[in-house]
C-alpha cells in the first residue's frame, strides 16, 4: 500500500490593509498645497515672494520652540516653560548689558556677552527642570507649568513691566540679516531642523530618544542611560527656546513683557498635527515642521481675509482637536 504525501498548499498572504498612520508625516504636504491654492484664490498678494518670506520668517521662532518640544515629547516628557524661556532669556541677557537708565540692571556687561548669556539662561532653565523631574521625581507637567508662571513673573519684575528697547547689535543682526535672499532666521531654523532630522535618523544617540519614549524599562535594559537622555533633551529644549528668543527680539527690535505669551498652544498644535505623539516614542521632525508651516499659512490666509484675531486663536485649539480625532481613527490609538 502506497501513501501519497500531500504537499502543503501555500497560503496566500492576507491583503495589506491601508493605514493612514504610515503616511501621517507626509499627510500635511497635500494639505499645504491646498492651502497655497486657497490663499492664491482669496488674495492676489498671497503667493507673492514678500508675503511668503514674511510667513516663514514669522514662523521661525515658533518652529524652534516646536523643534525643542518635539524632541521632549518623543522622549515621553513635555515642557510648558518654553513659552516663558523665549522671553526671560533675552530679557535677562539684555538687562545685564544695558544701563540702569534704560531699565537695565546696571551691571553693564559687554555687548558681546548678550547672546552667550541668553543661551546660558535657556540651558540653565532646561537643566533645572530636569533636576526637579529626574532627581526629585516631580511631575514634569506640574514642574514646567510652575516654571512657566514663575518665569513670566520674574520677567515682569526684571523689566519693571517695561519694554526693553536698547537691543544689542548682535540680536538685531540675526533678526534683520538676509542670507542668499532669505532671512537669516529662516536659514538658522532650516539648519537646526536638518541637524535634528539627521540625528534622529542616523545617530545612535538620536535613535535613543525613540527607545526612551517608547519603553523606558526596555531602553534601560538595552544599556541606554534614560535619565541622561531626558536631561540632555530638556537642556536642548531650553537652548532652542533661547535661540528663538534671540531671533524674535532681533526681528521686533524690543523685548516686550509679554514676549512668547500664548505660544505654547501653537507649539502643541503644530506638534500634534505634525504627528508627534503625546505619549512619546513616535513622530518625526519633518512632520513637526510641516505642522508649523501649515499653521503659518492658515493664520496668514485668515489675516488676509481680515478675520478677527480672536477667531485665529480659537482655530489653534480646533486644529489640536481635529488632529487628535484624525490620529485616533488613523492609528487606532488614543493620545492621552
Amino acid at each position: 500500500m502506497t501513501t501519497t504525501e500531500t504537499e502543503p498548499v501555500p497560503q496566500a498572504s492576507p491583503p495589506r490593509r491601508f493605514s493612514l498612520g504610515r503616511y501621517q508625516d507626509l499627510a500635511l504636504v497635500p494639505a499645504i498645497v491646498v492651502l497655497l491654492i486657497v490663499g492664491a484664490i482669496v488674495s492676489p498678494i498671497f503667493l507673492s515672494a514678500d508675503n511668503l518670506i514674511a510667513v516663514v520668517q514669522q514662523q521661525s521662532e515658533l518652529s524652534l520652540l516646536v523643534l525643542g518640544q518635539a524632541l521632549i515629547l518623543i522622549v515621553g516628557k513635555m515642557d510648558l516653560s518654553l513659552e516663558s524661556t523665549i522671553g526671560i532669556a533675552p530679557a535677562l541677557a539684555i538687562a545685564l548689558v544695558i544701563p540702569a537708565a534704560s531699565n537695565g540692571l546696571g551691571v553693564e556687561l559687554g555687548a558681546w556677552t548678550a547672546i552667550p548669556v541668553c543661551l546660558l539662561v535657556g540651558a540653565a532653565i532646561g537643566g533645572f527642570n530636569g533636576f526637579l523631574i529626574l532627581k526629585l521625581g516631580l511631575s514634569g507637567f506640574m514642574v514646567t507649568l510652575g516654571m512657566l508662571t514663575m518665569l513670566r513673573g520674574l520677567q515682569e519684575a526684571l523689566t519693571k513691566g517695561q519694554t526693553l528697547f536698547d537691543v544689542p547689535e548682535s540680536f538685531l543682526y540675526l533678526g534683520a540679516a538676509t542670507w542668499l535672499g532669505l532671512p537669516a532666521a529662516v536659514w538658522i531654523c532650516v539648519l537646526l531642523f536638518a541637524l535634528g532630522i539627521f540625528a534622529l535618523s542616523y545617530l545612535r544617540q538620536g535613535r535613543a530618544l525613540y527607545a526612551v519614549g517608547g519603553n523606558k524599562e526596555a531602553a534601560r535594559a538595552a544599556g541606554i542611560r534614560v535619565d541622561r537622555v531626558v536631561w540632555v533633551v530638556l537642556i536642548l529644549g531650553g537652548l532652542l527656546a533661547a535661540v528663538a528668543g534671540i531671533l524674535m527680539t532681533g526681528r521686533l527690535g524690543t523685548v516686550a513683557v509679554t514676549q512668547g505669551s500664548g505660544m505654547i498652544f501653537k507649539v502643541f498644535a503644530a506638534a500634534v498635527i505634525g504627528g508627534i505623539s503625546l505619549q512619546g516614542g513616535r513622530g518625526t521632525l519633518f512632520g513637526a515642521l510641516s505642522g508649523v508651516l501649515m499653521l503659518g499659512l492658515v493664520e496668514n490666509i485668515l489675516r488676509l481675509l481680515s478675520v478677527s484675531g480672536f477667531y485665529i486663536n480659537a482655530s489653534y485649539g480646533a486644529v489640536i482637536i481635529v488632529a487628535l480625532i484624525v490620529t485616533r481613527f488613523a492609528t487606532g490609538k488614543v493620545q492621552e
